[in-house]
């Protein structure tokens, strides 16, 4: 027996304590946790003091690099981690959403910093707002990252996931973690903490860990830092009233206990392909992880003319379930995490006061030393007084409840008061929309299911780094996933205002007004010799009726408004004929693409494409082209510059707007 260590400072400490940590299928001691005598104003200084700037030194696609290296590296050999999860009841179906999720939580944040994310350290944020008639002073809002700490308290039930997906976007943001397991799996999350630091991938200071008691720290915290939770609601109620949070201004998120519910709609009766996938997923929040999942199905609702049938179908599975040894691949569920864990479900299943469906005496287990537990149906007989609405039993149960109408069965579902998730069966899409949209309000997720999505569904119960993974009310309010949402919890939104050459200084993204640099052709410059403001100012062209004429036969494009010029008068909008826009932009290219081998090695793409005014017959246009922001592909050999396109006529009007995607070469790559 072993105390688990804590990360603190750079090296490893062991604390003093006394929490007990037991196998959860012997009974067996496995460990002691304890952070008695551990320096934690220590941790918060090193993490704010050499975590902190060696994340803000590095760009967010060099910290989504990394954090693609980390999740490799765990997907590499789970040996280890899979035997200790074991050991806390999981079998190997439920591991790999712990541990498999975990790494691919990071490898999921890796693609969304490079993918949504400049390769920068600032994140400019919406379009310039003009604050002068003369385009003399303007403002625009960046987000940047915050000098404090990330600390997160973790639940048992996800160890390595649970961490990870904090994690990956407090590091995404540049903001440093310490992370503080849950007693009971604390094992799980300390293997995984020294796999990642001992890899050496990880800025020093960017991780530290903390297992036991971590309170002593709330104190050391301030408008940087920020505090997540994930928990009961109880907890999460009085975390929200620490002094750091209530007087200092430290950003707090929670994810809390939630009663999910399922919803069948009416139009899924027995024999559809909708009927079958409800009941599936029922069992199958049930059974996974021993049903200790936030996301759970707790709730049941169906119509009362489908109960009894629904009833006996899910009998019917969970009669199939078996429950033994995590590590027996014969083994559908294994036990709960621990005794103590178990005794709090049976109390919650008294609490909750509704008659038993299911719930088999399990033989051939040692039910005295393992926290097994058999799967349990109830059914409350007055849905809408039901304690199912209040209590949730953190395991393997499920409450049936028969709704009457669509109504009915909304307001049976709002009676959760917030939940993470609902999904809704159904093949009629009217009854499923109407439904959704009367639970949103509630819910963090809608997860709705026709027979069209039901094979390529990702599931009810599994929060996915693109999508919000929280909910109002009872479930807490946080965010702990949701994409470039969660990173930028921890970081700052301000509004810079200054002239645009400041602007563009603060962001690295030229704005209108801003100084210009005629430095030869831009297109002969090497990504690396490419400057912000490099600008070429074209030779003008006229856009003759003949050239119109011979776009539009050529292209098949023969639009009356830029063939009839009687009909292009009667519109609204023309005076007569007009140029086709894809002209515009082709005679555009024409006027800045310089024609030889060289640095740009393709134009990939056109953004923000905006026709301003009719260019007619006539006119005379130019291009004045800007280097307008400049994102190095690490390792490629090239970057993509983005190029400030303005087409011009000869009175200086905007005809169109612009920027141009390209890929420019490295003079000398790294």
């Amino acid at each position: 027996m072993r105390t688990f260590e804590s990360h603190i400072a750079g090296r490893w400490h062991t604390g003093s304590g006394d929490r007990h940590v037991a196998d959860a299928i012997t009974g067996e001691t496995i460990g002691v946790v304890g952070a008695g005598g551990l320096d934690l104003a220590a941790a918060h200084e090193y993490a704010r003091t050499v975590g902190g700037p060696a994340l803000r030194a590095l760009t967010f696609h060099d910290r989504a690099a990394i954090l693609r290296a980390v999740g490799k590296l765990l997907l590499d050999d789970t040996s280890e981690l899979y035997a200790l999860s074991h050991r806390s009841g999981a079998t190997r179906a439920d591991a790999a959403i712990d541990i498999d999720g975990g790494a691919g939580s990071l490898l999921a944040y890796s693609g969304i910093g490079r993918r949504e994310l400049p390769n920068s350290t600032v994140w400019p944020d919406g379009d310039i707002q003009s604050l002068s008639r003369d385009g003399s002073f303007v403002a625009r809002h960046i987000n940047v990252s915050r000098t404090g700490v990330a600390v997160q308290i973790n639940a048992f039930n996800f160890p390595v996931w649970g961490m990870l997906e904090k994690f990956a976007s407090a590091f995404l943001a540049g903001v440093p973690t310490i992370a503080k397991p849950a007693t009971p799996t604390a094992y799980v999350a300390e293997a995984a903490v020294r796999t990642i630091l001992a890899s050496g991938l990880l800025p020093e200071g960017s991780l530290q860990f903390v297992a036991g008691d971590i309170t002593p720290i709330f104190g050391l915290l301030d408008e940087q830092d920020s505090l997540a939770f994930t928990g009961s609601a109880a907890t999460a109620r009085s975390l929200r009233t620490i002094p750091a949070v209530l007087e200092r201004g430290v950003r707090f998120s929670a994810e809390a206990d939630s009663l999910n519910a399922a919803v069948l709609a009416p139009s899924a009766g027995p024999d559809t392909a909708e009927f079958g996938a409800f009941c599936d997923a029922v069992i199958g929040e049930m059974v996974a992880k021993a049903g200790q999942k936030c996301t759970a199905i707790r709730r049941v609702i169906v119509p009362d003319t489908h109960l009894d049938t629904v009833s006996d179908a899910l009998v019917a599975r969970l009669e199939a379930i078996t429950v033994g040894h995590p590590a027996d691949d014969a083994t559908d569920m294994g036990a709960l995490v621990g005794l103590e864990q178990r005794a709090d479900v049976h109390a919650a299943v008294a609490g909750v006061g509704a008659r038993t469906v299911f719930a088999p005496e399990l033989s051939g287990l040692d039910t005295e030393r393992g926290a097994f537990m058999a799967p349990t149906l109830l059914r409350a007989d007055d849905p809408a007084s039901s304690a199912a609405h209040v209590v949730e039993p953190f395991g393997p149960v499920s409450t049936l409840l028969g709704y009457q109408d669509l109504d009915d069965a909304v307001a049976l579902v709002a009676k959760g008061r917030g939940s993470l998730v609902a999904s809704v069966f159904g093949p009629d899409t009217d009854e499923t929309a109407r439904i959704t949209l009367g639970i949103a309000p509630f819910h963090g997720r809608v997860h709705t299911i026709d027979a069209t999505s039901a094979a390529a569904s990702t599931g009810h119960g599994s929060p996915l780094p693109q999508l919000v993974h929280g909910g109002p009310g009872r479930a807490g309010g946080g965010e702990e996933l949701g994409g470039v949402r969660s990173v930028l919890h921890h970081m700052q939104r301000t509004a810079v205002q200054g002239s645009p050459d400041l602007v563009t200084a603060v962001t690295g993204e030229w704005v209108d007004g801003a100084a210009r640099r005629d430095n030869g052709h831009p297109f002969t410059l090497f990504f690396d010799e490419l400057e912000v403001g490099d600008c070429l100012d074209t030779e003008p062209r006229v856009i003759t009726l003949e050239d119109i004429e011979h776009f539009a036969h050529f292209t098949g494009d023969l639009f009356y408004a830029h063939m009839d010029d009687e009909a292009a008068k009667a519109s609204p909008i023309f005076e007569g004929r007009v140029a086709h826009g894809y002209l515009v932009l082709s005679m555009a290219a024409g006027l800045f693409v310089w024609p030889d081998p060289g640095p740009v090695l393709a134009n990939y793409g056109v953004d923000n494409l905006r026709f301003a005014t009719p260019t007619y017959p006539g006119t005379e246009i130019r291009v004045i082209f800007t280097c307008k922001q400049k994102s190095l592909r690490a390792g490629a050999g090239y970057g993509e510059v983005r190029w400030d396109t303005k087409v011009i006529d000869q009175d200086d009007n905007v005809l169109a707007s612009y920027d141009v995607l390209t890929m420019v070469a490295q003079k000398e790559p790294a």
